[in-house]
C-alpha cells in the first residue's frame, strides 16, 4: 500500500469518527445550494464601462427618427416618430401603456442628465420601422422598472405592441 493510499484511508477514517452521515450530507447540500445561488447575487456591471458609448451617439442629436437621438439612450423597440407619432406621443389608434421603464440620458447640447420615461404604444400590430436597441445603463431583470426587454403593453386591454416613445420627466438633481 502506497503512502497516498495510507494517508487517504487515515483521513477518511478520522472524518468518519468526527462526523455523522447526516451532518456530512447537510454540509454538502448547503455548499451545493450556495453555489447554485451565487449567480443570483447582484453585480455592478458598470465597473470599467466606457463613457465613450454616449459620445458615440452624440453626432446626431436633433433627428428624432434616428436611434442616435439623445433621448433614446435606453429605448428598445420601434420608434413612434417613424410610425406616425412623435418621439413623445403615440400614433393615432394606439394608446400608451400605463407602466413604463426609465433611463437617464445625457443631453450633449447642455451636458446635463435627464430622466426619461419610455412608454410602449399599444393597440396595433408592430410598426416595423426604425428599430432601436440601446441598452445604456440598463439594469438586470430584477430591477424591472429599469429593464426594456419586456412587453409593457401587458397592462392594456389590447396588448399588441406597436412602437415606443420617450417622455422627458426632467433633469436629474445631483
Amino acid at each position: 500500500m502506497g503512502t497516498l493510499d495510507r494517508w487517504c484511508e487515515k483521513s477518511a477514517r478520522q472524518l468518519a469518527r468526527r462526523t455523522s452521515r447526516r451532518s456530512l450530507l447537510a454540509s454538502l447540500s448547503r455548499m451545493l445550494t450556495g453555489a447554485a445561488l451565487l449567480p443570483l447575487l447582484p453585480i455592478d456591471r458598470s465597473f470599467g464601462a466606457e463613457p465613450a458609448a454616449a459620445d458615440a451617439h452624440a453626432a446626431v442629436t436633433d433627428d428624432q427618427q434616428n436611434c442616435a437621438y439623445w433621448k433614446y439612450c435606453a429605448i428598445d423597440g420601434f420608434l413612434c416618430s417613424c410610425c406616425g407619432g412623435s418621439s413623445h406621443s403615440c400614433p393615432p389608434g394606439t394608446t400608451p401603456s400605463p407602466i413604463t421603464w426609465v433611463g437617464t440620458c445625457r443631453n450633449p447640447g447642455d451636458g446635463k442628465d435627464y430622466l426619461v420615461s419610455y412608454n410602449d404604444c399599444c393597440g396595433k400590430a408592430s410598426c416595423g420601422n426604425c428599430q432601436c436597441v440601446r441598452n445604456e445603463r440598463e439594469k438586470p431583470m430584477y430591477r424591472m422598472a429599469r429593464n426594456n426587454d419586456l412587453n409593457w403593453c401587458m397592462a392594456n386591454a389590447d396588448s399588441n405592441y406597436h412602437c415606443s416613445v420617450s417622455v422627458m420627466l426632467g433633469p436629474v438633481e445631483k
